[in-house]
């Protein structure tokens, strides 16, 4: 499943996870909000702590196993699993608003990508509609025939900047310390990304009843400056 990385591949990676691909991933919070208002996350340390957890526990690794399923049943040209596996992971979606981020940004990634190559309307079109973020973002890895493990790490790295963002915001952090979270962070991603490729079927479990209570909260505060 493993591929050579080029010079391609990694520039369409640093295209698919870049911060200014516009699917509007800088709007979500994903239940930090509510934490940082209700004084969970107010620090450094705190926010280290949560996203480490995710990785650890969280429904972002289901995200991750997602892609690298997706990779396969393309390789395989296996469309049923591909449709299948996308209505999975609309299902456990925990809340309205963790649903709707996904959807919403698989659908802007999903339109852009048939701009830029119209013949992945040939792949979408066979999922049907609505297609989650990491289900458009594993199309785009298997049409760019990008490294799988790669592809996760850009997916998880992705994540993690835009959660880092939003503390930065939200806490407020300063930028530096935001950059040496990230920093920290590398070594997390790295042990997510090998125990992702590592689950099988039976194994896609999470716990992330934190983020499920963050997040069905986040729909009545009073102030809100992220749609999750």
């Amino acid at each position: 499943m493993d591929t050579i990385i080029t010079n391609n591949n990694l520039l369409w990676l640093l295209q698919l996870a870049s911060p200014g691909l516009p699917v509007g991933a800088y709007s979500y919070s994903e239940g930090l909000e509510t934490l940082t208002e209700h004084g969970v996350i107010l620090s450094h340390d705190t926010l280290m702590h949560w996203l480490t957890s995710e990785l650890k526990y969280g429904a972002i690794r289901l995200e991750a196993a997602v892609i690298v399923r997706v990779y396969q049943a393309l390789s395989n040209q296996d469309f049923e699993a591909l449709t299948r596996w996308n209505m999975w992971l609309t299902a456990v979606r925990e809340t309205e608003e963790l649903r709707n981020s996904s959807l919403q940004m698989g659908r802007s990634l999903i339109q852009l990508l048939e701009k830029l190559q119209p013949d992945i309307k040939i792949v979408s079109d066979k999922v049907g509609a609505p297609i989650n973020y990491a289900v458009a973002f594993s199309i785009a890895t298997a049409y760019w025939n990008i490294d799988i493990k790669a592809a996760l790490l850009g997916y998880l790295h992705s994540w993690v900047s835009n959660l880092v963002t939003a503390g930065v915001k939200l806490i407020p952090l300063g930028q530096t310390t935001g950059q040496q979270l990230l920093l920290n962070l590398q070594p997390f991603l790295t042990s997510a990304v090998e125990e992702v490729l590592q689950l099988e079927d039976d194994d896609l479990s999470c716990c992330s009843w934190g983020v499920s209570l963050a997040s069905m909260q986040h729909e009545t505060l009073y102030t809100r400056l992220f749609r999750s």
